[in-house]
């Protein structure tokens, strides 16, 4: 199981998701360009000394992160997704792919995707913060695997 951030704007978030890598044993890919400098200070911040616990590769783009991909399924999160993300079966090498939080990925990396799920909400609201988003996905995915830290 990996995690990937499609672009993402907010390093408070990518520092969250950093250390959710860290504590549940994943691994995080960025996807570039990112929208704030990889050393800010808000990332170590957030992420804390966990960020020394997560294996992270940054990726100059969609493509290039495509094709360390292989042959694992990549599982697009978005509000757009077909099925819940509490129905669809998750594998054990499933790669979970989160686009940016101003508007989540451009229509080619969607259809890039291998599945298209949504985290069901209210319908009187947007969506979930980004690194809430990924928590809840990780888990779930984790669980469903038996691939749930001890």
């Amino acid at each position: 199981m990996r995690i990937a951030l499609f672009e993402p704007e907010i390093a408070g978030n990518v520092g969250a998701v950093l250390r959710l890598g860290a504590c549940f044993g994943v691994p995080v890919d960025l996807i570039e360009p990112l929208g704030f400098e990889w050393d800010d200070r808000r990332v170590r911040r957030t992420a804390m000394d966990y960020i020394d616990h997560v294996s992270v590769t940054r990726h100059a783009s969609f493509d290039a992160f495509r094709s360390t991909v292989g042959g694992a399924r990549l599982i697009l999160f978005t509000t757009k997704g077909s099925g819940s993300a509490y129905q669809f079966a998750y594998h054990s090498d499933d790669v979970l792919l989160f686009g940016k939080e101003s508007g989540g990925v451009p229509p080619q990396v969607a259809e890039a995707c291998d599945a298209r799920v949504r985290i069901p909400i209210r319908p009187e609201v947007r969506s979930f913060n980004l690194a809430m988003s990924v928590g809840l996905a990780i888990g779930e995915a984790l669980r469903q695997t038996g691939d749930l830290p001890e």
